[in-house]
Parts: structure tokens; sequence; C-alpha cells
């Protein structure tokens, strides 16, 4: 059961993934199982990771009301991306469970510096704001989709940090386009790897509904902010210096415990 402290702490730390998912449509996750090991204090790092996943769904489907709202969200290529991505994060949440948790927060690091550099490599990219899912580019979406869910599942996370470049890699639409569509895929993914791992009695509940309040009101920060960012340039890099900063200090913190 969590104290006081540890919901206050629970509850800004929710908002602060609610904003980071509005603004990038990644970064929830790679907030949040971080937050909830080191900052609020969950001892088990399955359990940061199977009650971060309910969270940052929930999160993120008020962030993709959020986003629809403001017509950013290309619903096709976001529901085919979700599709072939929930069958990866099963899979990839079943084989999660079964890794040891600390070196499964050390991988993921590792992860997300690859994807940092990858995005900053392509922060000032305009894209196609036409771009849509078709035929031709269908198995390509389904591709990357099927791993980016296997990624997300294996770690616990909602994967906007991955949907997001695969989205734009896919079909060459523009940042703002891709970090509301990743939205959809980032709710499958979530719920599909929380419902795994609730399974398992690896969620706690009531963090989760205080992490979940939180990120309702930095849901709707991050949102207004990414329009004003948008066309910029500047969402990338924010994205891309993000995920260098919560890397490394997991980096130190898991490869201390888990090597």
């Amino acid at each position: 059961m969590i104290d006081t402290v540890q919901m206050l702490l629970g509850a800004f730390s929710g908002t602060l993934v609610g904003f980071t998912l509005g603004l990038v449509g990644g970064g929830g996750s790679i907030l949040a199982v971080p937050l909830m090991v080191y900052l609020v204090g969950v001892k088990s790092p399955h359990v940061a990771i199977g009650t971060s996943a309910l969270a940052v769904a929930l999160n993120a489907a008020m962030g993709l009301f959020n986003h629809a709202r403001h017509g950013t969200v290309k619903w096709r290529c976001g529901l085919t991306y979700a599709a072939a991505g929930v069958v990866g994060a099963f899979f990839g949440s079943t084989a999660g469970k079964a890794f040891d948790g600390q070196r499964l927060l050390f991988l993921f690091a590792i992860v997300m510096i690859v994807v940092g550099i990858m995005m900053l490599r392509r922060r000032n990219a305009v894209g196609d704001a036409n771009a849509q899912c078709t035929r031709e580019n269908a198995p390509k979406v389904l591709g990357y989709g099927l791993g980016t869910g296997g990624f997300s599942g294996f770690f616990g996370i909602g994967g906007g940090f991955l949907i997001v470049p695969g989205l734009i890699a896919s079909t060459g639409m523009p940042m703002i386009n891709a970090v509301g569509t990743s939205l959809v895929a980032v709710t499958a993914f979530g719920l599909t790897t929380a419902a795994n791992y609730a399974f398992s009695g690896l969620v706690d509940w009531v963090l989760a509904a205080v992490f979940i309040a939180g990120g309702i009101v930095g849901s709707l920060l991050g949102t207004k902010a990414a329009k004003r960012l948008s066309g910029s340039g500047h969402l990338g890099s924010i994205f891309a210096g993000l995920i260098f900063v919560v890397a490394a200090y997991m980096l130190w913190k898991s490869g201390t415990q888990a090597f």
C-alpha cells in the first residue's frame, strides 16, 4: 500500500508523463518506469512496468482525444500500425516478465539512446502533410508496427518513442501528425501490456489511478505546447534530449544493480 507522500509523487509523475505524451507522443513510459522506480519508490521493476503501462495507456488516450480535436491524427495509419503492434506487444510482454527486472531497465536505456540519435538526425525533416497509409506502404507500416509492438511489450512501455520515428519512416508524415497518430498505438500497446501484467498480479491499482489523474492535467498542457512548436524542428530536439537525459540516469542506476 502506498503512503501519502508516494501518492503526491505519483500525481506529480503522472503530470510529467501526460505532458510529454501530449507534447511528443512518446517519452511517457520512458519517464513513467524510472519515475515509479526511483522517485515514487516502487521496489519491484515488474510492478513499476505493469502499473506504468496501464497509466500511460489511459493518459495516451486522453492525449489522443486532445490531438484529434486539433486534427493532427491520421486514423487509418494509427489503426493499421496499432493492429500489428498489439500482436507484438502481447508476445513481447510475455517474454519481458521472465527477464531480470534490472537488466530489463538497462537494455531499455540502451535502446533509448539509439532512438534518440535517430531522432536528432531527422529533427529538421518537414515531412509530407498529405501522407496516408495505402496498399503500397501498408507492408512497411505493418512491419514497423509489429516490431515496435514487440519492443513495447518487452520493455513494458507505451512505445511512443519508437512509434513516432516508425510512423515517420514508414509514411513520411510530419512530426506533429506522427505525434498525434502515435497515441492510437501507444494506447493499444499499453493496454495489451498492462492486461498481461495484471493477469500476473503486477499492477498497483491505487498508484495507477493517482498517476492517471495527474496525467490528465499534463496531457492538456502538452498538446497545446505541441501545436505551438510544430514545424520548427524543436519537437524532435526536445524528444531526443529527453531520451538522452533519462537513458543516462537509467544506465547508471540499473547498471550498478544489474551487474
